[in-house]
């Protein structure tokens, strides 16, 4: 049986010693070719798992994403389940096991529609809905005869045809302009329109589906916006909702749990004693509802605790995730057990409750890498597996803890590859702080060469490194055969409590970029396969705030990279899709100008940059928008400082196409080659 203790049992059997040499490094192509598999979704009875396969092409058009279905006890291997070439996505299994719902947009469909898949009968997928602005996130009503989804409306457009009206009236608009009297405006990387997502329900024996808020006109409320929403029985829906969220260029928002009636409309909201509130969901015998809480305060974090109270009453509150002291990813149910994939220092574990005791218990026994997206039923418990040699793939989690594979589409890729599974070490900085890193070996590493070494820091600052793979920053291919890479989760990221993730504030770089070098220091002085004569630093986001910060205040990197990274944090502020968050770091807005504002500012330092400076941003960053990577290129400019900037005109606050993605890489690699070679 195929079991997992460490990681994927291939890449440690071929990467051990004397086999290396018959390997090769990861290439771009390889990274990208590999198979992208989805979240498992398990059939009721817990014998069938169903979850998406991406067939990556650099191609775009080429790329072919379908549904797969395999035994949950591995005795049918994965088979195709759908061959349309547009992607399914946003899949689930009827609560009887016969029908699969999910979204598609097939050919000459201007919205993705809810399809169903007759799992008794056979045959092709059959479209269920035809929403003029399309349907999203299908979910099963517990007697299996309606599906809640979600659809964009225009305001005051409860009714089918008032929104076609609306449709084509923006359509045939002789101007182009957009009018906005409140806060946001943008997201990500596009501009907010007047459209919210609202929620609708369709009978299994109806075509039309009834829009629920059109009673209760809640959406029309000025600052409600939709988070989530799930079934609470047959006839009612709990959701979560903001509902300030036109305040968020100056305080934090407010989130709520309301109760919709599917039969009458009504709405009623309900105060549980927390600002935030998300991810309700109703246990399995109706008596209790778990959510994720948080107060807000004037703090860059707040963990969000795993909270059960009793239903209807939403009295006597119970927290199940209190002692972790851990972030939370997803949670799910089976008859009166809870799971969740927890994240601590760099990985994601599974644990489990019963519902009636808030005793956390470790289930798993893996030694690396990541489990999440659980899907849990009948005693049938399948996650998705990674770790950063690996892309995700579907196992089963055993009673011993250990994993068996349903999933192996990249082992025979992964089987030509030389990637050493990552190493952590812990070092005790100045500040007296116990800091978590990880190293990367490069490929055909031999251990009487020297290296160089690249600290590379990562975004957030609420998130941390993970033993998972990344296709933004893949570990193994930015260390090629050449380099050591060691990745540091300073001050401020996630996974090692509360505490440790707040202590940014105020802090938001000299801490971090201390602990950063710090870190690297304790690695040269471990690893006597490092040469510390030859560094550079690089980073994405915050990463590459964390880039800048270093170019103007330390000399001793040979290069630096910093990809969506701000210079002049003021400006940032100015231009940004988010704003507050940016205030309570800094400890007011830029105009008050604390301490924090005019200490920890890169752009004021800028006599001291002396660094050869990669710059790299995406177009359409709304989040770290270009105007602060030119004002970075103009300093390196005005300096005389070798520099190189590289603008990716259709990309986001990611890389994310795949010639794009290739040569953002092969810029990089040529930098560092430049000059740590």
């Amino acid at each position: 049986m195929q079991k997992l203790f460490l990681v994927a049992f291939w890449v440690l059997t071929l990467t051990a010693p004397g086999l290396a040499q018959d390997l090769k490094p990861i290439t771009h192509e390889e990274m990208w070719m590999m198979k992208r598999v989805g979240s498992p979704s398990l059939s009721p009875d817990g014998k069938w798992v169903v979850f998406s396969v991406l067939d990556p092409s650099y191609n775009e058009k080429e790329q072919v994403n379908d549904l797969w279905i395999a035994a949950s006890d591995r005795t049918s291997p994965p088979r195709r389940l759908t061959t349309n070439k547009a992607g399914e996505s946003s899949y689930s299994w009827s609560p009887d096991g016969h029908s699969i719902a999910f979204v598609a947009k097939r050919d000459g469909e201007e919205e993705s529609q809810i399809y169903l898949l007759n799992m008794k009968m056979g045959g092709e997928a059959q479209k269920f809905t035809s929403s003029l602005a399309g349907a999203s996130n299908p979910r099963w009503s517990p007697d299996g005869r309606m599906i809640l989804f979600n659809s964009s409306v225009y305001p005051g457009c409860y009714a089918d045809s008032l929104q076609k009206k609306a449709m084509e009236e923006k359509k045939n608009l002789k101007y182009k302009a957009r009018v906005y009297d409140g806060f946001p405006i943008r997201n990500w990387d596009k501009w907010l329109d007047e459209k919210q997502s609202h929620l609708f329900v369709q009978h299994l024996d109806s075509t039309k589906a009834k829009n629920l808020f059109a009673v209760s006109k809640i959406a029309d409320d000025a600052g409600f916006s939709l988070n989530g929403a799930q079934w609470a029985g047959n006839d009612k829906i709990v959701l979560t909702a903001t509902v300030d969220d036109n305040t968020s260029a100056y305080q934090y928002t407010t989130s709520k749990i309301h109760t919709l009636d599917v039969r009458t409309g009504e709405i009623n909201s309900m105060d549980i004693g927390f600002t935030d509130v998300s991810n309700a969901q109703l246990s399995p015998d109706g008596k209790y509802l778990f959510c994720l809480v948080s107060n807000n305060s004037y703090s860059t974090y707040q963990l969000s605790h795993l909270m059960r109270f009793d239903w209807p009453s939403l009295k006597n509150p119970v927290n199940f995730s209190k002692s972790l002291d851990r972030p939370i990813n997803m949670y799910t149910f089976d008859g009166n057990l809870l799971w969740a994939s927890v994240e601590d220092k760099g990985r994601d574990l599974v644990y489990q409750w019963q519902i009636t005791d808030p005793k956390p218990k470790r289930i798993d026994r893996t030694e690396a890498g990541c489990l999440s997206q659980l899907s849990v039923k009948s005693g049938v418990v399948v996650a998705s597996y990674e770790t950063a040699a690996m892309p995700p793939e579907i196992v089963a989690l055993r009673i011993d803890g250990t994993v068996d594979y349903i999933s192996t589409f990249n082992k025979e890729r992964l089987s030509k590859l030389d990637l050493y599974p990552v190493e952590t070490f812990w070092t005790k900085t100045s500040r007296g702080k116990s800091i978590r890193s990880m190293l990367v070996r490069p490929a055909s590493f031999d251990v009487n060469k020297k290296y160089p070494l690249i600290v590379l820091m990562h975004g957030g600052p609420s998130i941390s490194y993970k033993e998972a793979f990344s296709y933004r920053w893949n570990y193994h291919l930015l260390a090629g055969s050449e380099y050591v890479l060691v990745l540091t989760d300073y001050t401020g990221s996630t996974g090692y409590g509360e505490q440790f993730s707040k202590d940014i504030q105020y802090d938001p770089f000299k801490g971090p970029a201390t602990e950063i070098q710090e870190a690297a220091a304790d690695a040269i002085k471990r690893f006597s396969f490092i040469d510390g004569s030859r560094q550079a630093a690089g980073g994405a986001s915050y990463g590459g705030h964390l880039a800048n910060w270093m170019q103007a205040t330390t000399s001793h990197y040979k290069c630096l990279i910093s990809h969506a990274g701000a210079v002049n944090f003021i400006s940032q502020w100015g231009t940004s899709d988010v704003i507050f968050g940016r205030e309570v770091m800094n400890g007011g807005a830029p105009w008050v100008q604390t301490p924090t504002w005019k200490e920890q500012n890169p752009y004021f330092m800028a006599p001291n940059f002396k660094t050869p400076m990669l710059l790299t941003v995406g177009e359409l960053d709304y989040r770290v928008p270009i105007n602060n990577t030119i004002e970075n290129w103009h300093i390196h400019q005005r300096l005389k400082i070798p520099s190189k900037l590289v603008v990716f005109p259709e990309e986001n606050h990611w890389i994310l196409k795949a010639e794009n993605s290739k040569f953002h890489y092969k810029e990089v690699r040529d930098w560092l080659a430049k000059y740590l070679q």
